[in-house]
């Protein structure tokens, strides 16, 4: 007898989790990939990712799916998720679906890890940073998370440019002396700052390590770096206010509301940095509820393409108990 087969994906900034599951909460398969998102790696790669990721888990469950829900992250703007939607509709698993796949952001996937509470807001500081706000009302708020151009500060790759820049003006002279300068190039095994700046000029380190560095930052700023405590606090600041913006655009501001934090640098836990958002947070949206989420967000995706199929409570207690 052919089992009911659903499938959830989460695709982030540095890896992809695939996950097939029954509707009564079953976990029947899972697969890891790399990045799959397109504004990290182009979308005819991204789809080549997440298709690699769904067809193993299909292979491992025995049964096609009869849904599927992804979320991933780079689809920040609505052409972009039309623009993956397409690209994945000619896919022989998403053409036979009893349903048409959901295709949406990753950060719904974080939120509902966090909290099934219909006004919400969830905050996200991995390799980038990114915040989504949702209402019960069915209102939502996004933001186009395109980096510096869309007025972006954060999230590991930014924070290891910064620190590349101020340990780059440490080592030659321009700005004030950093633990940074020796610290940054011993964590990716090369000398001296000078030689980080030409291997990544030369293509001999791939830009993508600089989302790496936010442990040494830590590090740097727990020691009592000025530079790197700067940093740090910038890095606090902008959190917190794409989580007030976030509640405010919705009008939450003044309402118990979950703030669901996530990401890997947020997920670090450094205490400096988890302290700075409760306070900031405390500060501007007192009866906000800060909740920092460590479980990673595939958990969330396979609740939410629960709750699409209208699975009952004690699905979402067995994935939860299964995969948190």
């Amino acid at each position: 007898m052919t089992r009911r087969v659903l499938i959830a994906v989460d695709g982030g900034g540095s890896k992809t989790d695939a996950v097939a599951l029954t509707p009564d909460g079953e976990i029947l398969a899972r697969a890891s990939g790399p990045s799959s998102s397109p504004q990290n790696i182009g979308l005819a790669a991204a789809v080549d990712v997440l298709d690699a990721a769904v067809r193993e888990t299909i292979a491992t469950a025995g049964s096609a799916p009869e849904h599927v829900a992804c979320y991933i992250s780079g689809l920040d703007l609505p052409a972009e998720i039309e623009d993956f939607t397409a690209a994945i509709s000619g896919l022989g698993w998403a053409r036979n679906t009893a349903r048409p796949p959901v295709v949406d952001n990753d950060l719904f996937a974080l939120l509902r890890v966090g909290t099934g509470e219909p006004n919400a807001v969830a905050v996200v500081c991995g390799t980038g940073i990114n915040a989504i706000g949702v209402r019960e009302d069915g209102a939502s708020v996004r933001f186009p998370a395109l980096g510096s151009i869309s007025g972006d500060w954060g999230g590991g790759g930014h924070l290891g440019q910064e620190a590349l820049w101020h340990a780059a003006r440490a080592e030659d002279g321009r700005g004030q002396e950093t633990l940074l300068r020796t610290a940054l190039p011993a964590a990716l095994g090369l000398p001296t700052v000078r030689a980080v700046t030409e291997a990544l000029h030369f293509g001999r380190l791939p830009g993508a390590a600089l989302a790496s560095l936010p442990p040494v930052l830590f590090a740097a700023a727990d020691a009592g770096d000025r530079t790197a405590l700067a940093l740090l606090d910038r890095q606090v600041e902008e959190i917190v206010v794409m989580a007030v913006t976030a509640l405010r655009r919705l009008e939450l501001l003044h309402r118990a509301v979950p703030v669901v934090l996530g990401g890997g640098v947020i997920a670090a836990g450094n205490a400096r940095l988890l302290s700075g958002i409760r306070g900031g947070l405390a500060e501007a949206a007192p009866l906000a509820r800060p909740e920092v989420v460590t479980a990673r967000p595939v958990v969330g995706a396979s609740l939410l393409v629960l709750d699409q199929i209208g699975a009952d409570a004690a699905a979402h207690e067995r994935v939860l108990a299964t995969l948190a």
